[in-house]
């Protein structure tokens, strides 16, 4: 039984089979929900269970995979799971992402290798391994990249979660052209700030990331910093047949600060 929470609505999305790497925090958390509300049945995938478990609890249209998607065989388990679990795949969601703060003079190897394993290799190879699937249903993927690269930004103590996500925009666009013949879309949004607790997680003191949130809702023009469900709500909209024009496009949605 989904949560019951919130006005009834129409279900677009009954019948579809979802990915969310990611799922068990922040966005991915949020886009799972969002799309097991509309009808979705959601295989929530990330490295540690009992987060993905919180993310499925109250609804019986989330099941979960606890698999480090830059392992080698996470590919074929991830999709070989939702096949098995669903029957089907209609939507991959690529949102998981790792970062890490420091200046070029900073960097080290191990970090380096992280972010692009986690942030851009992963998703290549996931995507890769899901194609038949896909094509099988006439799917989307949709890569979850970020504002913040966008343009001729720079990003200063942020450099390779940064590149990664500016190569993440490339693939975007040269896969909607390499797979349009098989009938699959490829999408990409770009959120802006989002509090999603990230940067705690990557090692900010909690009144650090705080004061940074509340920094960066004075400078974005909505007056706010961005929620997880505002960013979900988005990815859902883009994999509905309605949508089907849209493809190799990269959406910001960050309260037009990426315009400023």
């Amino acid at each position: 039984m989904a949560n019951s929470t919130g006005p009834a609505s129409p279900k677009d999305s009954t019948g579809k089979g979802v990915v969310v790497t990611g799922g068990g925090t922040g966005i991915g958390r949020a886009t799972a929900r969002a799309f097991a509300d509309d009808g979705a049945q959601v295989l929530v995938v990330g490295r540690s269970e009992g987060p993905l478990k919180e993310t499925a609890e109250g609804y019986d249209g989330i099941r979960v995979l606890a698999a480090d998607i830059h392992d080698h065989a996470a590919p074929q388990t991830i999709v070989s799971t939702v096949l098995d679990a669903f029957g089907r795949l209609d939507v991959l969601v690529n949102n998981a992402a790792v970062t890490g703060f420091a200046s070029l003079d900073g960097l080290d190897r191990a970090s380096v290798r992280a972010q692009l394993g986690t942030n851009l290799i992963a998703p290549l190879f996931l995507t890769q391994q899901a194609l038949d699937a896909l094509e099988a249903t006439g799917g989307t993927v949709v890569n979850v990249s970020s504002a913040g690269s966008l343009g001729r930004r720079a990003w200063p103590e942020n450099s390779v979660y940064g590149m990664a996500k500016v190569a993440l925009d490339f693939l975007t666009r040269t896969w909607a052209v390499e797979l349009a013949p098989r009938g699959i879309r490829s999408v990409g949004i770009a959120p802006g700030v989002v509090d999603t607790g990230v940067g705690v997680r990557a090692g900010m003191p909690a009144e650090a990331y705080e004061a940074f949130l509340a920094q960066m809702a004075e400078r974005i023009p909505a007056g706010r910093v961005g929620r997880p469900e505002d960013i979900a709500w988005w990815i859902v909209q883009l994999t509905r047949p309605e949508a089907a024009y849209a493809n190799g496009t990269v959406l910001a949605v960050d309260g037009a600060l990426s315009v400023t």
